[in-house]
């Protein structure tokens, strides 16, 4: 595990902007995560001027701390009575998972008492047909594969809400949670871990873009992050190696911040890379500093959604963060 940067992803993230050349784009996902249905959102627009192939959400989809049912159903129902929304669900696939948020408790986990209750709420929202599995098994994790005639991607979504474990809090008042020495503590649940890992081992795909609603690699802030059960972490890195999975992505959100991390693993011939995109309605504006030995380039803390453009013919993927007029905050190109 070696937080190494590549070199052409740091020459990329200095020239890319400047390149006269368009690549040609066979696949494009739009993600975010963070969205407050009673506020403005003036970012649906711009989603659908990247024409992307699908949009995921990465979790908080609405703000709905609550065990009232009909209270959560109502601000589903203020998301999708929005214009720009129901334009945007209407043109293009929506996939996703949840977060604490639209999972009803901040920063829950496997004690929330309406989770079977919410899940249903959730997938009503994502117009999950009756028949899927999703409709009879605890947990809203899954897997949809796109095949086009260049290439595949499996999309992993991820539950790390219904079977984690609680979390350690931390006496440091500038920190939330910190790291557990327990390893009995899971993120996915034991049933979740055994799907994941067939997901990656089966997978013959092109690219294998996993989506967590929390960080994955980024784990100093004192926050929610799966560092906060590093054995877990481990747990992934070496599945993810040993499956010789091609293309690995992490997608993540919730920290109202939007950031690259990217760690280097033996045995893998491409960078891990964590793209954080979160605060489609409001960000953590007064954003200064904090740690993250994996980063590259820089924090953005405006609102913004994030953009994964893939070319099957050069294996590269073309990741960038977007704001208000298709503002580019941030570009890195990777080579798989």
């Amino acid at each position: 595990m070696k937080p190494l940067l590549s070199f052409g992803i740091i020459i990329l993230l200095m020239f890319s902007c400047k390149s006269n050349e368009i690549p040609s784009i066979d696949f494009t996902i739009a993600f975010g995560s963070c969205n407050r249905q009673n506020m403005d959102n003036k970012l649906w627009d711009d989603v659908l001027r990247n024409n992307p192939n699908i949009w995921v959400w990465g979790g908080d989809i609405i703000y709905s701390d609550t065990d009232d049912m009909n209270k959560m159903a109502n601000d589903y129902k203020l998301l999708l009575n929005q214009k720009e929304y129901d334009s945007l669900r209407k043109t293009i696939e929506v996939h996703g998972t949840w977060d604490d948020h639209d999972y009803g408790l901040n920063d829950g986990g496997e004690e929330y008492i309406k989770k079977a209750e919410s899940q249903k709420l959730l997938l009503d929202f994502l117009e999950v047909d009756k028949e899927d599995n999703r409709r009879n098994r605890a947990g809203v994790y899954y897997s949809k594969l796109f095949a086009l005639d260049k290439g595949t991607i499996n999309l992993i979504v991820l539950d790390t809400r219904y079977f984690r474990s609680a979390l350690v809090e931390s006496e440091n008042p500038d920190k939330r949670y910190v790291p557990t020495k327990d390893k009995n503590t899971t993120m996915l649940g034991e049933a979740q871990w055994k799907w994941l890992e067939a997901e990656l081992i089966n997978s013959k795909s092109d690219f294998n873009v996993i989506v967590s609603s929390v960080q994955f690699l980024s784990a100093e802030h004192g926050f929610e992050t799966w560092g906060n059960m590093p054995h877990e972490v481990s747990k992934l890195l070496n599945i993810i190696k040993s499956s010789k999975a091609k293309g690995v992505i992490i997608l993540s959100g919730d920290r109202h911040i939007s950031e690259f991390s990217q760690m280097d693993l033996d045995s893998v011939s491409y960078p891990l890379i964590d793209f954080t995109s979160s605060g489609l309605t409001h960000s953590y504006s007064n954003f200064t500093e904090e740690p993250n030995k994996y980063r590259i380039g820089d924090v953005v803390s405006s609102t913004s959604f994030g953009l994964l453009k893939f070319n099957f013919g050069t294996k590269k993927v073309i990741m960038q963060m977007k704001g208000d007029e298709n503002e580019l905050y941030q570009e890195i190109n990777v080579q798989y």
